[in-house]
């Protein structure tokens, strides 16, 4: 299913605040330009802009080389910013700066008020839920190092009526039967308390016999449990939902069949933590590998898919259960939604630091692109490739098939929660400036919100 360009209606309201943004960008603009003097305004530019690209180009160095180039970019990188700052100080233009900045951010603020959407848009549905009579709650008592025992879930689970069971060597590959037993044992309600990675196993369970699902944050990240709106500082709140929850219907993903409900990643970031060493040493890790793999001298030849669009020799891919906020390549921010029906897919395509730098520009520069789609395909120039699924590290048989089930799991989650507030906007200007001068904005979605 290819990317589709749906039109989103304006109110008068939003057109003024897409109107305000760009007269505050205007100002932000003109403001130097009046107290400083067009020479310099023309010098604050050519040198925030040169620091911007220095500081990015010595990033991309400091990732790709190795022994003392990589240090002395990354001290390149360190002094970049701070040679514009002094520089601004010395020449007396740091008010001027400071002023243009404020402007800037208010034109952001103003352009985030014109983009968000109706609440109801940002809010998935809940639907009331009766407190179940046979709970079962699968607990691992080392994800989050150790959050499980410190919050002595078990006991407080059990106090609910919650039937616990607590995972070690001899049962944690066996997670999926553990779920599906306590099913044919008549539990009416299946959780877990742990990574991600478990969560998936058990939530295709859950979607297969249509039992709620339930998520306790005690892992160690805790994506999925962020996106549903739980709090991770405090995973015994999320025993709430077994006496005062709703359900909210989400979609699942499935990876060759693999249910995943964060996302797979492939290439830099799968090839990474299938290193055996990245468990012990992530920083380090990484840093050894990555050359390389920038480079192409490691890793498969991949080839995605992506509906009717095709994009070759990736070197990195993210496909998540719905789409990240913004041009998230990594899966670190949020998704406001888990009910859309389609994947998000990140494409990142970087063969220097030229293509790193253009990065910084808008979100479908050259090397990035995204796209919303029902299916995608990852091929490679070998049998197996790595892809890391909900962080895990898997080896699959490539062509590797990533599709979507719209609803086809329920979540039961605590009815109050603390992060079910929307996360704002990423600021499109092609959208904003359809916005002021039509009052409706393209958007590029597989459906209407």
């Amino acid at each position: 299913m290819p990317e589709t360009l749906i039109i989103e209606n304006g109110t008068p309201g939003r057109r003024w605040w897409a109107r305000a943004a760009f007269a505050l960008a205007f100002l932000a603009v003109v403001v130097p330009v009046l107290f400083a003097g067009l020479l310099s305004t023309m010098g604050i530019l050519l040198i925030g802009v040169g620091g911007a690209v220095v500081f990015a180009a010595a990033l991309y160095w400091f990732l790709a080389g190795r022994g003392s180039l990589r240090w002395a970019a990354l001290a390149v990188a360190v002094l970049a910013p701070l040679t514009v700052f002094v520089f601004f100080i010395r020449a007396n233009l740091l008010a001027v700066v400071i002023a243009a900045l404020a402007l800037a951010a208010l034109a952001t603020a103003c352009a985030r008020a014109a983009l968000r959407r109706k609440a109801s848009d940002e809010v998935m549905l809940e639907i009331p839920a009766t407190p179940p009579s046979h709970p079962f709650l699968i607990m691992n008592p080392r994800s989050g190092g150790g959050k499980a025992t410190r919050f002595d879930l078990q006991h407080k689970a059990e106090k609910l009526g919650a039937e616990v069971v607590l995972l070690d060597e001899t049962n944690f590959s066996a997670v999926d039967e553990l779920a599906r037993r306590a099913v044919m044992n008549g539990a009416d309600l299946l959780g877990v308390a742990g990574g991600d990675g478990t969560q998936a196993r058990v939530a295709a369970v859950a979607a297969e016999f249509r039992v709620p699902f339930m998520v306790i944050s005690a892992g160690t990240r805790n994506h999925f449990a962020m996106d549903l709106g739980l709090d991770r500082d405090d995973p015994t709140r999320c025993l709430d939902a077994l006496r005062d929850g709703v359900d909210i219907r989400i979609d699942l993903g499935r990876i060759n069949g693999r249910a995943f409900v964060n996302n797979a990643s492939f290439g830099v970031y799968a090839e990474v933590v299938r290193s055996p060493a990245y468990r012990d040493d992530k920083t380090r890790t990484v840093l050894k590998m990555l050359p390389d793999l920038l480079a192409g001298q490691s890793g498969p030849n991949l080839v995605a898919q992506i509906g009717d669009v095709t994009v070759r020799s990736p070197q990195a891919v993210l496909v998540s259960n719905n789409r990240y906020g913004g041009s998230d390549l990594a899966g670190m921010s949020r998704r406001d939604r888990l009910d859309r029906g389609l994947l998000g897919v990140v494409t990142v395509s970087v063969a220097g630091a030229g293509q790193a730098v253009s990065l910084l520009r808008r979100t479908h520069a050259r090397g990035l692109t995204q796209h919303e789609t029902s299916e995608v395909i990852i091929d490679a120039d070998t049998a197996e490739i790595s892809v890391g699924v909900d962080g895990e590290s898997l080896l699959l048989t490539t062509p590797v098939r990533c599709t979507i089930e719209p609803g086809a799991l329920r979540v039961r989650v605590p009815r109050e929660r603390p992060g079910t507030k929307p996360s704002p906007p990423p600021v499109d200007w092609v959208r904003l400036r359809a916005l002021a001068r039509f009052g409706s904005a393209p958007r590029p979605d597989g459906r209407p919100e």
